[in-house]
């Protein structure tokens, strides 16, 4: 079998969104890259109206669930790892927290949790996130596991805020 990530071209702009822009190409956590790849655009996202901003992730979301069947489509290979789009809309949705609560983004220490957390969530994958990946497939398999480990990670961030005594 031929090596999937030869199927990838950056100049198709559905490879080039699945990957996080390249991000997920990384030899190394392809994973934890594309989800640093995100952090910059919730910083720009983040100044929106909140209203914008969920809408944005939900225009991702449903835009995920067809460039990610496509790349992996061609790719010849299900949610391979080289695929991030999903860990971006999962971040950006853990993030979401910030702008509900209206947090400046300069206090840092909330990006920092969030991308852990959200990490946490996606590797570990506890139910019903494990029996997601298990049993959903295609586009919208790649990209629901990731949303409810975004939702999962958000909760527990504003948690974590809470009793650390972070929201003012």
């Amino acid at each position: 079998m031929s090596d999937p990530l030869a199927q990838i071209s950056l100049k198709n702009p559905w490879h080039l969104l699945a990957t996080g822009f390249g991000s997920g190409l990384s030899p190394l956590v392809p994973g934890t890259m594309g989800t640093l790849a995100a952090v910059p655009f919730f910083l720009l996202l983040a100044q929106l109206p909140i209203s914008v901003y969920l809408v944005i992730v939900v225009v991702g979301f449903a835009l995920g669930v067809k460039l990610c069947a496509v790349t992996s489509h061609d790719m010849g290979v299900h949610d391979h790892g080289a695929i991030v789009w999903d860990e971006f809309i999962g971040f950006w949705l853990t993030m979401t927290v910030m702008p509900l609560c209206h947090i400046p983004l300069s206090e840092w220490q909330w990006i920092v949790t969030g991308f852990v957390l959200f990490r946490l969530f996606d590797m570990i994958k506890p139910w019903p996130i494990s029996w997601l990946d298990r049993h959903v497939h295609g586009g919208f398999g790649i990209m629901v596991d990731d949303m409810i480990a975004g939702v999962m990670a958000g909760l527990a961030l504003y948690l974590v805020g809470f009793y650390a005594g972070w929201l003012n």
